[in-house]
């Protein structure tokens, strides 16, 4: 698979892409190191570029730690997305495959991480960063329908729990990464 190419087809053509994503053989970890680190870090990376461009330097040391803090839970992101999506998946008619959560977990967020490359520019960074967030909902829909196999009459609300739940544990690690000293509250050195 070229990451490229994936990536072109994910924004350009999700339907058809995914039915080829449905076809493939994965691992987790398979996805988590041929996909998403690279995906993931080149999003950070934007972020990073966007810091020293545009402010010139300034606690730097802090942006650094931000972005790698970044692609380390996009990683555990995937990983508790996957194991959600294959939880829930009865519960919407989908079928149970831990391998089939895995690349739905692991290829929705694409949009996102290269939306973030964008922050290089500010302002439009975000609000082009925003939209593909937006569209990583629709792609996760898509994915659950594909890949889980859910039915379309309950595609909506698989991915409405999923995304719920979804941000219940992001906020939970948000709340743990701030108590030990990784979140927003951490001091600069």
């Amino acid at each position: 698979m070229n990451i490229v190419d994936r990536v072109k087809r994910l924004l350009l053509a999700p339907d058809p892409e995914w039915s080829v994503i449905a076809a493939e053989s994965a691992t987790l970890g398979g996805l988590i190191t041929g996909y998403v680190l690279p995906v993931a870090a080149l999003g950070a990376i934007g972020s990073l570029v966007g810091s020293v461009l545009w402010l010139g330097g300034f606690g730097l040391g802090v942006v650094v730690r931000v972005a790698v803090i970044g692609v380390v839970t996009s990683i555990v992101g995937v990983v508790v997305l996957s194991v959600v999506i294959d939880a829930l998946a009865p519960t919407f008619g989908a079928a149970k495959s831990s391998t089939s959560a895995a690349k739905v977990a692991a290829y929705s967020p694409t949009p996102v991480w290269i939306g973030g490359f964008f922050q290089i520019i500010p302002y439009l960074g975000s609000l082009i960063a925003f939209i593909g967030g937006i569209y990583s909902l629709y792609l996760l829909y898509l994915g659950l329908m594909r890949v889980m196999k859910s039915p379309s009459d309950k595609a909506v609300g698989y991915t409405i729990v999923v995304v719920v739940v979804a941000i219940v544990i992001g906020y939970a690690a948000s709340l743990v990464t701030a108590a030990i000293g990784f979140g927003p509250s951490m001091r600069v050195l």
